[in-house]
């Protein structure tokens, strides 16, 4: 049995085979949108500012 999954850019099912070589997408189309996604930050994990380390100090900016 050949798994079907759906393109993760435009929903279109895709047959999940060796010969697909744009899996899990369905053409290079989708997997450039994808990409141009991921280049411009479209996909971003929320969070807060790091804390900061034991080698940053105040003012080490203003420094020069």
């Amino acid at each position: 049995m050949i798994a079907v999954v759906k393109c993760p850019t435009c929903g279109k099912a895709v047959r999940w085979v060796p010969e697909n070589r744009f899996r899990p997408f369905c053409s290079e189309r989708c997997k450039q949108i994808d990409l141009g996604a991921w280049a411009t930050e479209k996909y971003r994990i929320e969070g807060g500012d790091p804390p900061p380390s034991a080698d940053d100090s105040p003012g080490e900016d203003l420094k020069n």
